[in-house]
């Protein structure tokens, strides 16, 4: 934790716990404890408390995420990405460490926290990612840096037609909330996180229908689309995964309560 200059600190921080407490943060002792080591004086400190009361996700407070173990930069208006996403990270991991310089391609990137991650995990990977959001393209070639390319534009259509035929891992965290449920999550993704990345159309399957259909043109032999969904949809969301003539399967993190489907292109 960050001391200033103030014989204050400690009556500070519990002020702080106390105002975000009232804000209805639920874990207010550890974002105090963020917040003061992430402000460099007593005025950062108290516009960012600021910040968060207003309902800023704290992410976009503190200008960063804490993902697979990164720092990940999270811009404001940027999706900020999720713990139970990691989930998806390591079952992408374990399928890309099997082929020398596997090439990867993250969909609807956000912050490009998927494919970094992933990259950061192996030791060579040709990495290609997308948004169709100009903010996070921004935010994510920031994070990809020199381990890959990012494009901006809607799924598929930015990328390299070279890459067709060749992708051996398709990262796709799409949005996946069904619209008549939007309105019903936290302030903070409802108000703060851009609605491209967050609704998914009638059943929440929209975009995964677009992305299941054209993968199969983009997959390599033996590569396999990843697509992160809720537990309700996992049966739909597999069913529309093997429709696309991909091998389906569905894996679970109980203790990430995460859900991703799998399919395999045959060999």
């Amino acid at each position: 934790m960050q001391e200033f200059a103030s014989p204050h600190t400690a009556s500070s921080a519990s002020s702080i716990v106390t105002t975000l407490r009232a804000a209805g943060c639920v874990f207010a002792e550890d974002e105090t404890e963020l917040l003061l080591s992430a402000a460099a004086g007593p005025a950062e400190l108290a516009a960012m408390v600021e910040r968060r009361v207003a309902g800023l996700p704290l992410e976009h407070v503190l200008g960063w995420a804490e993902f697979c173990g990164l720092r990940v930069a999270v811009d404001p208006g940027v999706f900020v990405p999720r713990r139970r996403t990691e989930f998806l990270v390591r079952q992408a991991v374990a399928l890309a460490g099997r082929k020398p310089a596997a090439v990867v391609v993250d969909l609807c990137c956000g912050s490009g926290a998927l494919g970094t991650a992933l990259a950061a995990a192996l030791t060579d990977v040709e990495l290609h990612a997308t948004d169709v959001e100009p903010a996070a393209v921004r935010c994510a070639r920031r994070n990809v840096g020199e381990l890959g390319q990012v494009y901006e534009g809607d799924l598929f259509e930015p990328l390299p037609g070279s890459l067709r035929g060749r992708v051996d891992v398709l990262l796709a965290n799409v949005p996946y909330v069904p619209t008549d449920d939007v309105e019903l999550l936290p302030p903070e993704a409802r108000i703060h996180e851009p609605r491209v990345a967050l609704d998914g159309g009638g059943d929440g399957l929209d975009v995964m229908r677009r992305v299941a259909a054209a993968a199969p043109d983009w997959l390599a032999p033996g590569g396999s689309l990843l697509v992160e969904t809720s537990e309700r949809q996992a049966a739909r969301a597999a069913e529309t995964v093997g429709g696309s003539g991909l091998s389906a399967r569905v894996v679970v993190s109980e203790e990430l309560y995460a859900t991703v489907v799998i399919g395999t292109r045959p060999l």
